[in-house]
């Protein structure tokens, strides 16, 4: 079953397989089954009506895929614009949340850089 362009696992409740969706968590895909009345189910068993109806309600009352993504990425750059701490943090690469910088965040600052330690004049 396809989804706004994305390929949803068969073997899956349709439950689990909507949150491969940018956008949709577990709680959100329990909501729109809810809202379609749509039995969780495995993907492969749904028909072609079901996998329409979810599609247009997704469309109509979710943002999700490119649109969100295009949401999140103008809100970082507005905090870039502005010059507020978060958004020097965004530009520096470094964590935005408060985390501390001096032993972690690796992942956001990326591979150590050795500095070397001076020699010592011997006497």
């Amino acid at each position: 079953m396809r989804i706004l362009g994305i390929e949803l696992p068969s073997n899956k409740s349709l439950e689990i397989s909507l949150t491969h969706i940018f956008g949709i968590g577990r709680p959100m895909a329990k909501k729109i089954l809810e809202a379609t009345n749509i039995e969780n189910k495995k993907t492969f068993e749904c028909t072609e009506e079901e996998g329409a109806i979810l599609t247009s309600y997704i469309e109509k009352h979710i943002k999700c895929e490119g649109e969100l993504r295009a949401e999140i990425h103008m809100n970082i750059k507005s905090l870039c614009d502005i010059r507020c701490y978060r958004g020097i943090r965004h530009k520096k690469n470094l964590p935005t949340r408060g985390q501390r910088t001096r032993t972690n965040c690796r992942t956001r600052k990326g591979p150590r850089k050795t500095v070397a330690n001076k020699k010592k004049a011997e006497k």
